[in-house]
């Protein structure tokens, strides 16, 4: 069999690609939205769905469909890859990646294969999210680590939280801290954290876009949170990590 891969072809679809300006998404592109999912991030949705439709995603095949079909393969086996890596029990990863695999063989359009395409990130990340859980948490402390969740890009009062719970915010707190091991604020503080530092690795969010997506009150607040929670100022830990993979 002739070689389908070879240094002359490999030359050839380099030269094309920069007299058209075409290219891929960049290895920090690619892997923001599985870094977000990891985490259990709902923007790992979002940003999956702008990538999925982007035109830099790759051509390879010469049908649409099909190529977006092929598309969606790749992404189900990053996504169980970032899902095992987050703690995601392995077996269960790849059956998820299965059945999504095995719909998305069967759709006819190119719109429903991106719907499923969602639809299976969503899935995966609401998996992860619900690891956090997996401690037995009390009811009210479950429902708190939900909001926290779904409103980790903004401002979560303990207020807020105690509504949810449908408790007083001195029984919730002591109760929340005893369960977690860690105060209200030190845990949304730490999930933030988490968030900051994958968009420092795997995005080119500048530093202002990431204290305003993740709530902070100004930059320079960020900076020094971020410096006394990681040792870095957040452009060294950008310049030392980025595009590290997840």
């Amino acid at each position: 069999m002739k070689d389908a891969v070879n240094e002359k072809k490999l030359k050839y679809m380099e030269f094309i690609h920069r007299e058209t300006g075409d290219r891929h998404h960049t290895h920090a592109e690619d892997t923001y939205q599985y870094a977000l999912l990891r985490m259990g991030d709902p923007k790992a949705v979002e940003e999956g769905k702008r990538m999925f439709s982007s035109n830099l995603t790759g051509h390879i095949s010469d049908d649409p469909l099909r190529n977006i079909k092929y598309l969606f393969v790749a992404s189900a086996t990053l996504a169980s890859r970032a899902a095992i890596t987050g703690g995601l029990d392995t077996e269960r990863a790849y059956n998820i990646s299965d059945l999504y695999i095995l719909k998305m063989d069967s759709l006819k359009s190119i719109d429903e294969v991106k719907a499923l395409h969602a639809d299976m990130l969503a899935f995966y990340t609401k998996e992860m999210a619900e690891l956090d859980k997996v401690k037995v948490y009390s009811k009210p402390v479950t429902l708190c680590l939900d909001y926290i969740y779904h409103h980790l890009h903004e401002p979560v009062r303990i207020a807020d939280l105690a509504v949810q719970a449908g408790l007083n915010e001195s029984y919730l707190s002591t109760l929340f801290k005893k369960e977690t091991g860690r105060s209200v604020s030190a845990y949304i503080l730490s999930k933030r954290m988490e968030a900051a530092e994958n968009m420092l690795k795997f995005s080119d969010y500048s530093y202002a876009e990431i204290s305003s997506i993740l709530a902070f009150s100004s930059q320079s607040h960020f900076t020094r949170v971020f410096r006394q929670q990681t040792g870095y100022m957040p452009r060294k830990y950008r310049n030392a990590f980025f595009q590290n993979k997840p």
